[in-house]
């Protein structure tokens, strides 16, 4: 019993301790404005919610354009409400340039494939095109369903920069998704960065990229480096990779743009 008591006046003097550490009133810390603005959610999950731009809804490329001539309206195939890569025109990228956003975009792998590694189902969605080719930030797309590569040139790979946390590849003919948020990076006057690009990825509801931070822009060889590389609000590209085999499709992209 004594026991007991002692346990209990021990709870009782916890209690009062907290309270007495506590002033003011619960209103104090009550925060009214601003008020978030109103975003209707998409009826079905992975649809375009209210303030989305829509990049690609099955239609057309009204949105595109051929990276290396922006005079030119975009030459990718669209049939039956799919975007498949045409490797003989080049990459493509949106008309529109954006900063920090919130992006969804749909892809999926030919069950033709026929080749290994970096030959099996190669493109890449460059966060921020900056410049011609294949310059800019890539989060790489690959087929990573039992394809051994190297670890950072994965799919959910930021390309040869950072490797994905998990693999959640589905097999090959099966649709893949991307959620992605993106912080651009921000230069001082003088062209130095300032604050690094930052990413979060999510592969197939899975997050791999955890608000990382970037190097810089993708260098297929050698290290990533901002130097000489300021840049402001960039278009999104989609890139039609040089491999052999046959092309992915795309469908359901879309992109909220962010403070």
């Amino acid at each position: 019993m004594k026991n007991l008591a002692f346990t209990a006046a021990l709870a009782l003097g916890a209690v009062s301790l907290a309270h007495a550490q506590q002033s003011g009133k619960p209103e104090d810390t009550e925060v009214y404005e601003p008020v978030p603005k109103v975003v209707k959610p998409a009826a079905t999950p992975g649809a375009p919610p209210s303030d989305a731009v829509v990049l690609f809804d099955g239609k057309n490329l009204n949105e595109w354009v051929m990276t290396d001539d922006h005079n030119t309206p975009a030459k990718w195939k669209v049939a039956g409400g799919i975007l498949t890569v045409d490797k003989t025109t080049g990459n493509i990228e949106t008309k529109r340039s954006f900063g920090n956003y919130q992006l969804h975009i749909e892809w999926r792998e030919p069950t033709s494939l026929t080749g290994t590694g970096q030959a099996r189902g190669n493109s890449g969605v460059f966060l921020a095109s900056i410049g011609k080719g294949d310059a800019g930030y890539e989060l790489q797309i690959l087929d990573s369903y039992e394809n051994k590569t190297y670890v950072n040139g994965m799919a959910g790979s930021i390309y040869k920069q950072r490797v994905p946390a998990a693999n959640p590849a589905r097999k090959v003919g099966e649709w893949q998704t991307y959620d992605v948020a993106w912080r651009a990076p921000v230069f001082a006057a003088d062209g130095k960065v300032q604050t690094p690009a930052r990413v979060t990825v999510l592969f197939n509801g899975v997050l791999v990229q955890d608000n990382v931070e970037l190097d810089g822009p993708t260098q297929y060889i050698g290290k990533p480096s901002y130097e000489g590389k300021a840049h402001g609000p960039s278009p999104i590209k989609l890139q039609a990779h040089g491999d052999k085999s046959e092309p992915l499709s795309f469908r359901n992209i879309w992109v909220r743009e962010l403070p």
